[in-house]
């Protein structure tokens, strides 16, 4: 049965059970309008959501202790292309985190070639010196253990111990490396935008899916910039 496969690759059971629950009736509408159990059906493969990640959670899917799949609805696991994060967000650090079906998609958010602008707030263990937006958009700072200088960035001291960091990479914890290469030290840190996107209304760890218009201005070439 064609709705039966189609309704199990966006993860609402296997074929069998989803059969099941069409004879059941459980199954209403017809295209754009179907529900199951009453509830619109989830977008088919192309699937994007923004989350406000809360501090704890792992981005990963075989990790020990809470991962950030364990907020999801559990059919968003089952959906098959697999559903993955956007690139990564450490433990603790908290705010803007996307997750798709979309291989294609995921690879080109997080290619280094995406010049994807994403902004970061950081609480800072020692008030800033001065230097610091200089030298992070200068293109000349280089993290212990590479090679390879940092792409410019823009800081904006919000406080004293308070700074608001854009970049357009997106390497192994940069954003902490790049103030222990100041000679400060993060205490923690919150991804307030991703491109275009916030996450404007979502408290920590809810999440919604994309509007069309927003899943469009990801894809455009301009990615959100300016």
């Amino acid at each position: 049965m064609k709705l039966a496969k189609y309704l199990a690759g966006l993860g609402y059971g296997s074929r069998k059970e989803v059969a099941i629950a069409i004879r059941d009736g459980r199954v209403t509408g017809e295209s754009e309008s179907l529900r199951f159990d009453g509830e619109p059906i989830d977008p088919p493969h192309g699937l994007v959501i923004v989350m406000n990640k809360p501090a704890g959670y792992t981005c990963s899917h075989a990790d020990q202790g809470p991962l950030v799949y364990d907020l999801l609805a559990p059919r968003y696991l089952k959906r098959d292309p697999k559903f993955s994060s956007v690139g990564r967000l450490d433990a603790e650090t908290t705010g803007v985190l996307l997750f798709t079906d979309d291989g294609a998609l995921l690879h080109k958010l997080i290619s280094p070639r995406s010049n994807l602008p994403k902004t970061y707030e950081a609480a800072l263990a020692r008030p800033l010196e001065g230097h610091e937006a200089a030298l992070f958009a200068s293109g000349t700072l280089v993290l212990r253990g590479e090679d390879k200088p940092c792409l410019p960035a823009h800081l904006e001291a919000m406080g004293t111990r308070t700074a608001r960091l854009t970049l357009t990479e997106g390497r192994y914890h940069q954003v902490r490396r790049m103030f222990a290469a100041a000679g400060n030290h993060v205490e923690a840190l919150h991804r307030s935008r991703f491109g275009p996107l916030g996450i404007e209304g979502l408290n920590a760890g809810e999440w919604r899916s994309l509007t069309s218009a927003e899943l469009a201005s990801l894809k455009t070439p301009a990615q959100g910039q300016g």
